[in-house]
């Protein structure tokens, strides 16, 4: 149901349709600094995709950059430390790999780029859903987006967010890929029930759902809990539901506020 995503790729072959640019990617590190091995960007003139991490670094990888489309020759890979010499306090040195690109170079640098994202299944397409999928397409996680009603979803999405309807709604949790964080937020409580039970149940069988987050207050999860021990859940495998949802200190009900603070938690989630 998903691929790996590709951050900031379709902007570079965007790019990349109205002449060369240069490529800029951090090659390796040492010590503490902004962005690790594989971070990249783009310039073309004053045309930019992607960062390696702001501050004087950056400033000087970009004019760097700019130098060599205008006809400058250097080594492909330079090293910059992070000292006095930058103004910046990190302290690390940073390597620099250079090079120029073209719009030839598409598919070699579609595989060299990609970065698989972390797959997360939403069920719901209410106000917290609607917000918490702009914030997840903005970061890397690839979203499945799934409800039970018609006419929910907007008709724009970001690439990294497939939208499905599933009615039951539940059913859908067979099909989720492997290692997916999953939200339970959908208009009902006996859907949100359902999808939960679903998950439990996948659980037992193939122990692949890493995170099961259900939106609710500490009394919602009380009855749910009666209900899933009636259906024969036991105890150790309820602990593996997470209720109320979001990371803890941040009271405000809004939607946004929600999503934030759910977004966190699954940030949290993958962090090594």
């Amino acid at each position: 149901m998903h691929t790996a995503r590709v951050k900031n790729t379709d902007d570079l072959f965007q790019l990349l349709q109205s002449g060369p640019a240069v490529l800029v990617s951090v090659e390796s590190t040492q010590g503490s600094v902004p962005r690790g091995p594989g971070t990249w960007m783009a310039v073309q003139g004053d045309q930019l995709v992607g960062t390696i991490g702001g501050g004087n670094l950056e400033f000087q990888a970009i004019a760097e950059a700019q130098a060599r489309l205008g006809g400058r020759i250097g080594a492909d890979v330079l090293r910059y430390p992070l000292g006095p010499s930058l103004g910046q306090c990190c302290g690390g040195v940073v390597h620099l790999r250079f090079e120029i690109v073209t719009q030839a170079d598409g598919e070699r640098l579609r595989s060299r780029l990609a970065t698989p994202y972390t797959p997360v299944a939403l069920f719901g397409g209410g106000h917290v859903g609607h917000a918490l999928a702009q914030v997840l397409a903005r970061l890397p996680f690839a979203l499945a987006w799934i409800d039970s009603r018609d006419g929910i979803f907007p008709a724009e999405l970001p690439g990294n967010v497939v939208c499905e309807h599933s009615d039951p709604v539940h059913q859908a949790v067979h099909d989720l890929q492997p290692g997916s964080r999953v939200l339970v937020m959908s208009f009902s409580h006996a859907e949100d029930l359902d999808i939960v039970a679903a998950c439990l149940q996948r659980q037992r069988s193939q122990a692949d759902l890493p995170f099961i987050g259900l939106i609710g207050s500490r009394t919602k999860w009380a009855s749910f809990r009666q209900r899933l021990l009636a259906r024969g859940f036991l105890e150790a495998e309820l602990a593996q539901v997470t209720c109320p949802i979001g990371v803890p200190g941040i009271a405000g009900k809004e939607p946004e506020v929600i999503a934030v603070a759910v977004a966190a938690q699954l940030l949290q989630s993958i962090t090594p």
